[in-house]
């Protein structure tokens, strides 16, 4: 019973902790959502993010509301997830720990989405905020890795460089 219900707190924080790292990202490169997507990302993130802000205002053009509330998030899961004979230090270490994957899991899922919408329909509605969404992570490699034959392999290399980040961020928590 225990891990059916370790199952849905995690679930349910995944899902809030990834709509408020994209609620934070978008208004970090300042990327203007379609309706649809902002009204849902708002809607389900508003109960948070406005009480932070009155805490922790924007500052330097970021909203760091909902990138404090994500991580509020991680680690109000990862204390349930660890219930019992975990210490405030190995809930606050694993909650940095998934904060820091649910971010690199959040790219990799961007990066992967726009390169199935460049493969199957590149004039999708929402391909054009996906590839904005990309822009500023693929832009530097495309800088050192030009497209060859015509063919783009910044996102293969960029998935490279993401899942090389989580090898690392393995090795430096659970060394």
């Amino acid at each position: 019973m225990l891990s059916i219900l370790q199952f849905l707190v995690d679930t349910a924080a995944a899902l809030l902790g990834g709509l408020l790292l994209l609620r934070f990202w978008m208004q970090a490169i300042r990327v203007r959502p379609p309706v649809q997507i902002g009204q849902f990302t708002f809607t389900l993130t508003d109960w948070l993010v406005l009480p932070l802000r009155r805490l922790v205002p924007g500052m330097g053009g970021y909203d760091w509301a909902s990138l404090i509330g994500a991580f509020l998030v991680v680690l109000a899961a990862s204390a349930v997830l660890l219930l019992g004979g975990a210490s405030g230090e190995m809930v606050l270490l694993g909650a940095l720990y998934r904060f820091l994957n649910w971010i690199l899991y959040g790219f990799m899922a961007l990066l992967i989405i726009d390169a199935i919408f460049s493969w199957v329909n590149p004039h999708a509605p929402l391909a054009p905020f996906v590839h904005a969404l990309n822009t500023p992570i693929l832009r530097p490699i495309r800088r050192v890795v030009p497209p060859i034959g015509g063919i783009d392999l910044s996102v293969l290399v960029a998935l490279v460089l993401i899942q090389i980040i989580q090898f690392i961020l393995r090795q430096v928590f659970f060394m």
